[in-house]
């Protein structure tokens, strides 16, 4: 038996990444309970979805990693989509340089996870290059999200913005309602449908049910997240009843 340390950079108002992914690793030690997981998470400062928040959230990236790398986790996930790609196309990449960096400078040798990169890694692991999504951001930042997956190869059909600027309010979003919101989409073209592209919004508890009537693989941030983070320990990405990402 194992267990495995997984150290989180969350938005200081994040409620839901440390909600969703232990919840469907816990689902997953209860198939295959030789793997264990366990959570520490450091928090960064933002409230409000706005360029300038995300800005200041991100310049808390090596402060938080260093934070982390007493606890000698085995894999860190930095986890807030849109501060990442409202940066501009490819900041992923430099996000996770900055962050393993800082944890190398620590004596921590911790693989380096984004939800970003994590979303198109997730997107080319179902082998999908044309996709739907969903974001509560305002539609400008939408725009920047749509702009970024599309200089990466992927093409959005469509985009839902659902225009929450709070941070909180994000998270007290009724995931059930995603259960209608996808079909205010043309999926025409689709290959697979992104249903929460932010790992605030929670949308773990309609990801089978949207799958099965879209007919299309659906994934989120939060389980394109959780695949990379498995991938990275070196486990087999599986999760029940959490999308056909993570049905290996």
């Amino acid at each position: 038996m194992g267990t495995h340390h997984i150290g989180m950079i969350v938005p200081s108002s994040n409620l839901t990444m440390e909600t969703e992914l232990p919840r469907m690793l816990a689902a997953r030690e209860r198939e295959l309970p030789e793997d264990r997981f366990v959570f520490h998470s450091a928090r960064a400062r933002m409230q409000h979805v706005t360029p300038e928040q995300l800005r200041a959230m991100n310049a808390q990236a090596e402060r938080a990693a260093t934070e982390l790398a007493d606890a000698r986790p085995d894999v860190v996930a930095t986890a807030c989509l849109v501060a990442i790609m409202a940066q501009g196309p490819g900041y992923h990449c430099t996000a996770e340089d900055t962050i393993t960096a800082a944890l190398r400078a620590e004596g921590s040798d911790a693989p380096v996870v984004s939800s970003a990169g994590a979303l198109l890694s997730g997107i080319a692991a179902l082998r999908a290059s044309k996709v739907a999504i969903i974001t509560p951001y305002l539609k400008p930042l939408t725009e920047l999200v749509v702009a970024y997956l599309e200089d990466a190869g992927v093409e959005v059909v469509d985009a839902l913005s659902l225009e929450v600027p709070d941070n909180l309010a994000v998270a007290r979003l009724d995931p059930a309602d995603l259960r209608e919101h996808w079909k205010k989409l043309s999926l025409a073209g689709a290959d697979a449908l992104v249903l929460s592209a932010c790992v605030q919004m929670p949308s773990l508890a309609s990801i089978a049910p949207v799958e099965n009537e879209a007919g299309i693989p659906v994934l989120s941030a939060a389980t394109a997240t959780t695949h990379r983070i498995l991938t990275e320990l070196g486990l087999e990405p599986r999760v029940p009843d959490a999308g056909r990402l993570l049905a290996a």
